[in-house]
This record gives structure tokens, C-alpha cells and sequence, in this order.
């Protein structure tokens, strides 16, 4: 730009007719909705049959790249973390920050996209409804994968659909494991070894190599599996699920501050009552899309 700042340019394909609808619904989500884990939308254009939409660009690219690409450097299990907690930050404050709430309908590694620091943001709003409109549809959309089970057999999509896909997110964390590739199947097999919230260990990336604390990962794969359970009532909220990443990143600097005459036990301070006290992430930055997202129309499926 003039400004020197540099953008991403998302240009709708002149023959796209779904597309239209999802320009339009981008357009006024992000002309309203406005979050340190969102995407921001820096302009838009709508002249002379050409749909732009214009963020600012997001230098890491997506989540997927890095799980999957062999050519990047592996994400450390602390970033995998602090991206699942960037992420349910965003969805939090789309389902219990927003008025009305929204429900963003396609999570997944793909639509996660990461600034020049490594903070994740939610992108891609195209399939995204307030919460108290259009909840039924006659067409499922998504992607495979990550599609709520209820969702799927009931078409009604909701704040709990969007948990169940974050759920999937995690384990595709913790595993780098490609949901589309039979992911579910294998957290089920794993789950079978687990007893009391332990046992997770062996879905683990084997990028990382066994660098990652055993019981921040059994603590998460046990929250993702909550977010996966086939009875929607019985997921987490967002709300639930920000405070128990809080507190697993929390814990972890508190048992790596630095003490001058005392134990880590010694220093220690209750988490619990420190939770309220959530802490605010700072850098700013957004978004580039990744072209290689796709939309899964499963309607005739």
C-alpha cells in the first residue's frame, strides 16, 4: 500500500454464485466484529463485478502449513498451546462477546492464520451466522473432518458445533495428525488406554520428538476430548475452555519463575484464584488467506 503496509487481497472468482453470499456475510461480520484472535478487515471493494475483500497479511500463513509442511520448522509444543489459546480467545468472544453471537462454522488449521510473532488469529467468516438467525439449513457446509456428528444428522448448527471442531483442532495439535485422515478414529483407540485423564502421551507429533511436558498434554487431550463428546450439552463452553488453557499456561510460568531463597512449591500461588485475572496478549497483526482452503458442501453426501 501508499502507507507501506503490507496487505493480503482475497478476489471472489466472477463465476462463484456461493460465493457471493459468503462475500456479503464476511463483509458485515467484520465490519462489526473486532479481536486480537480475529482477522481484521481492512477494506473491501464491490465495484464493476469484482468482490475484494482486503486484511492485513499475515506473515506465518496458516496453522496447516506448519503442522504439515516438512520444510518449516516444527511448532514447540508451548506455541502449539498458546495457539489453541489464541484461537478459543477468538471463539470466545464470537459466541459470548458479540452481540448477537456468531457461530463461525468452519474451524480448522487452515482458516488459523499466524502474524510475524506467531499469534494466531480466526479467519475466514464466509460460513459464519449469528447465532439467532439461519440456524437451520437445508445444505451441511464445512469441512470433513471437522464436522460435528449432530450437526450432520440434525443440520442445526450451533455454539457446540463449533466446540466439537476446536476439539478436533487441539488433537490435531497435540498429534499433527490430519483430521481428514482418520483423526477421530484414532483418539478413540487412544482414549481406550487412557485411565483418570492420563495415557495421551502416545498421540503426540512425532515432530516433537517427546519435547513437551506430559502433563500440560494430558490435560489438553482430555479438554479436547470433552469438546469431541457425541452429546452437544456435554461439551465444554469457550468460556470453560479459555480458563483451562489459562490455567495450564499459567501454571507452567509459575513453575519456571526464577526464586531467590525459596522452592517452586514455596513460591507457589493458587491458580484458581488468580483465574479471573486473565491475562491480555499483546502484538496485533492478521491475515493472509490461504488458497488452498476449501469448502466442503456435503449436501448431496
Amino acid at each position: 500500500m501508499s502507507t507501506g503496509e503490507t496487505v493480503a487481497v482475497k478476489v471472489l472468482a466472477t463465476d462463484s454464485k456461493q460465493g457471493e453470499k459468503e462475500f456479503q456475510s464476511e463483509v458485515i461480520l467484520l465490519g462489526r466484529l473486532h479481536h486480537r484472535n480475529l482477522v481484521n478487515l481492512v477494506g473491501y471493494c464491490a465495484e464493476k463485478g469484482r468482490n475484494i475483500l482486503v486484511y492485513v497479511y499475515m506473515s506465518n500463513g496458516s496453522l496447516a502449513s506448519h503442522l504439515y509442511n516438512e520444510k518449516l520448522e516444527t511448532l514447540s509444543w508451548n506455541l502449539r498451546l498458546q495457539i489453541a489459546l489464541d484461537v478459543a480467545r477468538g471463539l470466545e468472544y464470537l459466541h459470548d462477546g458479540a452481540v448477537p453471537s456468531v457461530v463461525h462454522r468452519d474451524i480448522k488449521s487452515s482458516n488459523i492464520l499466524l502474524d510475524e510473532y506467531m499469534n494466531a488469529r480466526v479467519a475466514d467468516f464466509g460460513l459464519s451466522r449469528e447465532e439467532l438467525v439461519d440456524k437451520h439449513n437445508s445444505s451441511i457446509r464445512g469441512t470433513f473432518g471437522y464436522l460435528d456428528p449432530e450437526y450432520v444428522s440434525s443440520k442445526a448448527f450451533t455454539k457446540k458445533s463449533d466446540i466439537y471442531s476446536y476439539g478436533i483442532l487441539l488433537f490435531e495439535l497435540i498429534g499433527g495428525r490430519n483430521p481428514q485422515q482418520g483423526l477421530i478414529e484414532y483418539v478413540d483407540l487412544a482414549a481406550m488406554n487412557t485411565d483418570g485423564g492420563v495415557g495421551w502421551e502416545e498421540l503426540s507429533d512425532p515432530r516433537l520428538g517427546g519435547q513437551f511436558n506430559i502433563k500440560e498434554l494430558n490435560e489438553t487431550a482430555t479438554l479436547a476430548y470433552k469438546c469431541v463428546n457425541r452429546f452437544p450439552r456435554r461439551r465444554p463452553s469457550m468460556r470453560d475452555i479459555v480458563q483451562v488453557l489459562s490455567r495450564i499456561v499459567k501454571a507452567r510460568h509459575k513453575n519456571h519463575r526464577p526464586s531467590l531463597s525459596a522452592t517452586t512449591e514455596e513460591v507457589s500461588i493458587d491458580i484458581d484464584q488468580t483465574e479471573s485475572c486473565a491475562p491480555a496478549l499483546n502484538h496485533q497483526n492478521h491475515h493472509r488467506n490461504d488458497s488452498s482452503d476449501i469448502l466442503v458442501d456435503t449436501s448431496e453426501a
